[in-house]
């Protein structure tokens, strides 16, 4: 079975806007930061700036256990841009994690043949840094 190979890919680097800059900041030490409506505890990822429940507008970045469920993954088979070559196959995973029940976070599951990917297998964080102010969030199997 095949490993993606990520150490050879050049990976595009996020762009932090004011709204995810909390978000980055966590991952850069370690945590999965989402926000967490005040008002109706609805936890939401992506950030926005409203609460996608309620519309509320107190919401507070809150750490999150780094451990979940694949809820969903595609194997790539083809690469669209020739950086992730070395990558190929790999497996995009969508993942729900312990704690923030219904929010989704998309990854690659790191350290096993894409074919272990599976839905309702469990993972957990691993972090990437890519560059002294990012650190990409990924997954392996926990």
């Amino acid at each position: 079975m095949t490993m993606s190979d990520w150490a050879k890919v050049e990976r595009p680097i996020p762009v932090p806007t004011e709204l995810t800059k909390p978000f980055w900041e966590g991952t850069k030490q370690g945590l999965i930061l989402f926000q967490h409506c005040q008002t109706c505890g609805n936890w939401q990822h992506p950030p926005a700036p409203t609460c996608t429940n309620c519309v509320g507008i107190d919401l507070k970045f809150e750490p999150v256990e780094g451990k979940g469920t694949i809820y969903s993954y595609t194997i790539g088979h083809h690469g669209g841009d020739r950086r992730f070559a070395p990558a190929i196959p790999y497996a995009s995973i969508v993942v729900e994690l312990d704690g923030a029940k219904g929010v989704l976070m998309a990854g690659n599951l790191l350290g096993a043949p894409s074919t272990e990917a599976k839905v309702g297998r469990r993972v957990q964080i691993v972090f990437e840094p890519l560059t002294d102010e990012i650190t990409l969030p990924q997954f392996k199997l926990a």
